[in-house]
């Protein structure tokens, strides 16, 4: 009797408790601070793993907090129980890891009960749609090579950011515009500086891209961009290509997938406007914000911002060599799970197709970074230019010559052009080996051609070499 008294006395104590730590995980769910709410709602899960609301709880929690794939068996459950937004919640989940027939099918089942209860579909309706853009997009994953990715922080990303002074400059709006309201877009000014591209809010809260032109001593007022562009939807992070009339951005509009979508566009000068942009798909785009593409023409190289995966305050930095030709992976035929890694970047060692590509690409990269100005000698090398016997120069400040400085950023330009011609002969190269006598035929004076020229471009590449180290050692001694 006494045994029976204590495990109802224990009972009854620990009611309090529980229903305590119930309420103090609700109210964390409740403020969005999921992570928080985390390991209250695993605790009730796994003591009651047949309770609809608690796997809801904790589903959500691990999808809100980077966990989409371990959040599926338990929104699953949740779904099973009938619990309300349980197919809301698990229809997302879906669509995160790339499930999008799947998530498409659990919509419209979603969909299909509001009605019946008369109630909004609008929200679930634009999630539908945003995951039938995304199998869209699944079934043309662009076969590109990401040579490294880097994770730094959202309020600093431009820092990751190496592209070539011949490319324009990036910066954060509030550092370029000092003085002003809180921004969180970036300004993109040309190689001559006398042109800029930036983003604000505009009276109704969303944003546009606007641009200014130099003048004397100031710039003059901001013009917004046609509503090719500024669709009305949050628009941001402009990138214009030397040509002057290609420009990437991101938007949250014009059947985006995620957040920030990627788009790019034209302008045409025949009509006064930009083409119909069209959005550059997976794998840089993904159900999360994808943003701020960079292509460096003179390196072939390319930068995009992401926060798939990343915790709050993250964002991971893609550095991609980019395509002449866009070409595909073979939905039909390639495995789905496999698909869905190279849509995603699950590891970007899966897109190392082409080692001598690479290998290159990571030599231009080096190459971008040893230009950029300003570079504080306490950082690692960035590059290792012989001098003489004695001396070996590691940064651009390491050069007391501003001739010899001058030239130096010319080699490294010459450098970067070699390199890349190098990368196009190889390619042919192995075209010609693979081809028939036809495209031999077509493709033999094109090499005999660039073999020419690149064996120029060395020659070149050294003798500027020469004069930097001319210069340098007639300033030293």
């Amino acid at each position: 009797m006494k045994k029976y008294i204590l495990i109802l006395l224990f009972t009854i104590i620990g009611l309090p408790l529980s229903a305590q730590s119930l309420a103090q995980g609700k109210a964390y769910y409740d403020k969005g601070e999921y992570e928080k709410a985390k390991p209250i709602y695993k605790k009730f899960v796994k003591s009651q793993p047949n309770n609809g609301s608690y796997n809801l709880h904790y589903g959500v929690c691990l999808l809100q907090t980077g966990e989409a794939e371990a959040s599926i068996k338990y929104l699953e459950t949740a779904v099973k129980r009938r619990t309300t937004s349980g197919q809301l919640w698990l229809g997302k989940a879906y669509a995160a890891t790339y499930r999008f027939e799947e998530s498409i099918e659990t919509f419209e089942e979603y969909i299909s009960e509001l009605e019946k209860r008369k109630r909004s579909t609008e929200v679930a309706e634009e999630l539908l749609e945003k995951s039938q853009n995304g199998l869209r997009m699944l079934k043309g994953v662009e076969k590109i090579c990401v040579i490294d990715s880097v994770v730094v922080d959202k309020a600093n990303f431009l820092e990751a950011y190496h592209i070539s002074a011949e490319s324009g400059s990036l910066h954060m709006y509030n550092d370029y515009f000092e003085g002003n309201a809180t921004n969180d877009g970036i300004v993109y000014q040309t190689e001559m500086g006398n042109k800029i591209y930036y983003s604000e809010q505009v009276n109704d809260s969303t944003t546009s891209i606007f641009f200014s032109d130099k003048l004397l001593d100031d710039w003059s007022k901001g013009t917004p961009l046609s509503s090719t562009i500024n669709s009305g939807q949050h628009v941001n992070y402009p990138y214009v290509l030397t040509d002057g009339v290609t420009i990437y951005y991101a938007s949250t509009g014009n059947n985006s997938m995620g957040g920030y979508d990627i788009f790019v566009t034209r302008y045409n000068p025949s009509s006064g406007n930009y083409l119909a942009p069209d959005n550059l798909g997976m794998p840089f785009n993904s159900p999360y914000n994808d943003y701020m593409l960079a292509l460096d023409e003179y390196a072939n190289l390319g930068w995009f911002a992401s926060d798939r995966y990343q915790p709050e305050g993250k964002v991971c930095i893609y550095i991609f060599i980019p395509n002449d030709i866009k070409e595909v992976y073979d939905y039909d035929n390639t495995d789905s799970d496999e698909l869905r890694r190279l849509a995603r970047l699950t590891a970007i060692s899966d897109s190392w197709k082409d080692e001598d590509a690479l290998n290159n690409a990571k030599q231009r990269l080096q190459a971008v970074r040893s230009m950029e100005r300003g570079t504080d000698e306490t950082k690692e090398p960035e590059f290792f230019f012989i001098i003489n016997d004695q001396l070996t120069y590691h940064h651009p400040n390491d050069f007391q010559s501003p001739q010899a400085k001058v030239l130096f950023r010319q080699y490294c330009q010459l450098e970067l052009d070699y390199l890349r011609m190098d990368e196009k002969l190889e390619q042919l190269r192995m075209q010609y080996g693979e081809g028939n006598q036809t495209k031999k035929d077509q493709l033999a004076p094109t090499i005999l051609d660039l073999e020419n020229y690149i064996f120029k471009l060395k020659e070149q590449v050294n003798q500027t070499a020469k004069e930097v180290r001319k210069h340098e050692i007639e300033t030293l001694y």
